[in-house]
């Protein structure tokens, strides 16, 4: 007879809920029938990312987690919205109350929906996650129009969209959590203040001395920073804002308010239902309440007399409390964290460990400052072991340092090895003898144990071989040092990394020099490189980029060997797992026709299609299509390619722009077509995709773009360039301040053509910018620093003229058999082999 599940109820659906519930269905998935409430109406979301999303550099959907399909998919019942009021642990039974939809999820007394019925969950086990609420510091007036707290999406949407009626605006809240506020609002047009009660910023990370080049980096920035400031009172006039007062007699005129002062357990549902609370919800080192049915996680528990509000050990804590609970590792402990973080602080690097100031007398500490450059670092030394570091503005060393803190390893004699690496090359930590467990690559996740397998299994004996299979080293590049011991002490040696300098492996050459080597000898096509470069030796892991390299450099007159292109540019269209194809046609700016959308609908039927999807880049993409459907499809579409197959201009997504949003300052829609219509299909080292926004509310995403163009107040549009929002998040940089349509393709051009020239291949914009400088590109691209810019613009309307449509060879196929479909085995290889 089939035993039922046990019922497993979590109380909570924030990333230390979510998290539990992931470990516990890596052990032992069906073994439980699990239920979560959840206060906000969502599926679970990465809450560190929000001043991304306040700054509109990503959107709310870029930041879940789970979404709301994760759920069902695993057999989780959500209750998103209702808020777990009581654990009736007579009765075994979780007591839910649904909210009003404008209910602030984690207050207190958060509304109820009206006439909404109680929701109970019968339970065996349940876990308590409800995470912490925002701490409002004591001040008359809080609560009213034009005060915000900042903890959860709603919280981001509300500030947005009240700083657009805002010229002025306070933070109160110098910790962390405040910086990020206040990057946020300084993408909505208004002067930020920040507010903080304490001596100094992040007085829980950082030393006076730290603290204090922080807020001169900060106040370079724009931003006005007030120390040792209490707010008694939030005045205002005809219902809005007006000003703050503050304890010493002070004022601060502003017209709104954004509270992030640190955070507060919520353990209310524990205390009412009699388990032990004292400052959050008392647990043991299996992470037990009082009740043994009952565990708790995260930023709600009180552990050995400790509250954590960092992430690494709520993780710790998740994996402890599933180890127990499915009976993985029954004698499972969690014995606490050694705190550490390396983060980036309004674009400063920070990385900061244990004490901030010696606590001893026999402590040592050593400390290197450079106020110029805005680099700090400090070491505290106790008993030969780290007991703290803070390394600000310079964080080279920084996951040399975190490991050896959280391994309580003995440190070299030489104490500014630590800071600064050791003068002789050799090693300071010996990754060999740390466990697989350890976590190399913070950015990441990636352990000692996956990098071990990388080299040793999969034979990547660089550093960069190594980043490509795991991803350790790929962030923000601390690790590499790391990575590299483990490359020396499982392989013998690392691989000279000139080879990586390499444009392609199989010519010996970097870019510039091949780029003048095939300029001086001719070299139009592959063949003709390898011959005359290469010795006459063929590598075919080579091809792909010499033939884009080559097109870039000969547009019009490029000798197309089409074995020397991956199987997408080839034919056209993007293999899928199966062995067909996607078609992506081109719809300029997104804006399409009744007339067009029928005709692709027709065509959809017509050869059977399986999925017609939207893409996040305003276009619709036709999946499951057979090889030697490819022309004939074409054909009837009468649309040309969309490019969503190669390393190329893709498309530029556009808003509404000016012609029916009442926001709109700029026509982005007749923007976006001119730049499709004259970069469509321009070829690159990496794809491009582009967006243009009518207006400073980003709604297309032009900040995180390739390259992005934004109108602002004037009839002036902005330029950005090396933006990102896939694995790698960056804002891109400003380039410049345009007056018109044509000055914007006009630069958009020549930064295009300097990055096909000087860009590596495979190397997205947005570490081509990082890696030049965004100061470097400006004064060539803009400036004319290095007198090219004509020859530039030249360039690339070289290429823009030598433009064909590929879907034309539809008509006349390039090459005898393009589009017979071959085997699926041969297909699959074929992509394999191509990468």
């Amino acid at each position: 007879m089939k035993m039922d599940r046990e019922k497993l109820v979590v109380v909570g659906n924030g990333m230390a809920g979510a998290r539990v519930v992931e470990e516990i269905l890596k052990r032992a998935p069906g073994r439980f029938a699990i239920t979560m409430f959840g206060a906000e109406p969502y599926g679970n979301y990465n809450r560190i990312l929000l001043s991304n999303v306040l700054n509109g550099s990503q959107s709310a959907a870029e930041i879940f987690m789970n979404p709301l399909a994760w759920y069902a998919e695993n057999g989780i019942k959500l209750h998103a919205g209702v808020k777990a009021t009581l654990i009736d642990r007579q009765r075994k039974v979780v007591v839910g109350a649904p909210l009003k939809k404008e209910a602030l999820a984690y207050a207190v007394d958060a509304a109820k929906a009206p006439d909404a019925a109680p929701v109970e969950e019968p339970y065996d086990y349940v876990i308590i996650a409800t995470g912490s609420r925002p701490f409002v510091p004591p001040m008359e007036g809080f609560g009213g129009p034009g005060t915000f707290l900042f903890r959860t999406i709603d919280d981001c949407d509300q500030i947005a969209e009240y700083a657009k009626t805002c010229k002025e605006a306070a933070v109160i809240g110098g910790g962390l959590l405040g910086l990020e506020a206040a990057r946020g609002l300084m993408t909505h047009g208004v002067e930020v203040t920040i507010l903080e009660a304490a001596p100094q910023l992040m007085i829980a990370q950082l030393d006076p001395e730290a603290g204090q080049m922080l807020r001169d980096t900060i106040e370079d920035m724009g931003i006005q920073v007030l120390c040792e400031k209490i707010t008694t009172k939030i005045v205002r006039e005809d219902g809005r804002i007006k000003r703050l007062d503050f304890k010493d007699g002070s004022t601060l005129a502003t017209d709104m308010v954004v509270v992030s002062a640190g955070i507060r357990p919520i353990a209310e549902i524990a205390s009412v239902s009699g388990l032990a609370v004292n400052k959050a919800i008392v647990c043991d080192d299996q992470m037990r309440t009082s009740d043994r049915s009952i565990f708790a996680v995260g930023e709600c528990v009180e552990h050995r007399g400790k509250i954590y509000g960092l992430v690494d050990p709520i993780w710790e804590q998740a994996k402890v409390l599933a180890d127990v609970l499915t009976g993985f590792d029954p004698k499972a402990e969690y014995l606490g964290s050694k705190l550490g973080t390396k983060l980036k602080v309004m674009g400063v690097e920070l990385a900061s460990m244990g004490d901030t100031k010696p606590s001893l007398p026999d402590d040592e500490v050593v400390v290197y400052r450079e106020p110029s450059r805005g680099v700090y670092k400090k070491l505290i030394v106790r008993e030969n072991k780290i007991a703290g570091a803070i390394l600000l503005g310079e964080t080279d060393t920084a996951g040399v340092l975190m490991q050896m803190f959280m391994a309580n390893a003995a440190v070299s004699a030489r104490r500014a090895d630590l800071l600064f690496g050791s003068a002789t090359g050799a090693p300071v930590l010996s990754v060999f003898d740390l466990p697989d467990h350890a976590q190399i690559c913070n950015c990441n996740g990636v352990t000692k144990g996956a990098i071990k397998e990388a080299i040793t299994i999969g034979k990547c004996h660089s550093v960069a071989k190594v980043g490509g299979c795991t991803k350790a080293g790929l962030g923000c590049g601390s690790c590499k040092s790391l990575i590299a011991q483990l490359i020396e002490a499982y392989a013998g040696e690392v691989v000279d990394d000139a080879s990586e300098h390499y444009y392609v492996p199989g010519v010996a050459l970097e870019k510039s020099q091949l780029v003048a080597e095939i300029k001086r000898l001719g070299l139009k096509s592959v063949s003709a490189v390898f011959r005359e470069l290469a010795g006459g030796k063929e590598d075919p892991a080579s091809k792909v980029g010499l033939a884009s390299l080559l097109k870039t450099l000969w547009p019009g007159e490029y000798d197309d060997e089409r074995d020397a292109r991956f199987i997408n540019d080839r034919v056209h269209a993007n293999i899928q797992k199966d062995g067909t194809f996607s078609v992506v046609p081109r719809i300029y700016g997104g804006v399409t026709s009744p007339a067009e959308l029928r005709r692709i609908a027709e065509v959809a039927e017509k050869y059977n299609v399986p999925m017609v999807k939207f893409t996040g880049g305003q276009r619709l993409d036709l999946l499951g299509v057979k090889k030697d459907d490819l022309p004939k499809m074409w054909k009837d579409l009468g649309i040309p390619s969309g490019h969503a197959y190669t390393k190329s201009f893709r498309t530029c997504k556009s808003c509404v722009g000016t012609d029916f949003c009442r926001y709109g300052l700029g026509d982005s829609i007749k923007l976006a077509q001119e730049i499709e219509h004259r970069f469509q299909g321009i070829e690159s080292p990496h794809k491009m995709k582009l967006a243009t926004a009518g207006c400073p509310r980003n709604c297309s995403e032009a900040y995180v773009k390739d390259l992005g163009a934004v109108a602002i107040e004037g009839g002036l549009w902005e330029i950005y360039i090396g933006g990102a929002a896939g694995g790698t998040i960056r804002k891109g940089d400003l380039l410049c301040t345009v007056k018109s349509h044509d000055e914007v393709l006009k630069l958009m051009g020549r930064f295009m053509q300097y990055y096909r020239e000087h860009g590596k291949y495979l190397e997205r914009t947005y570490h081509f910018v990082e890696r030049l400088g965004i100061e470097t590109i400006r004064m060539i691209v803009v400036e004319d620093s290095e007198g090219i810019a004509a020859r530039l613009d030249a360039a690339i309307q070289q290429a823009v003229d030598a433009y064909k449509d590929p879907w034309q060879e539809a008509e006349v196929p390039a090459y005898p058999g393009q589009f017979s479909a071959p085997e699926l085995a041969q297909v699959l290889e074929v992509a394999e082999n191509n990468g």
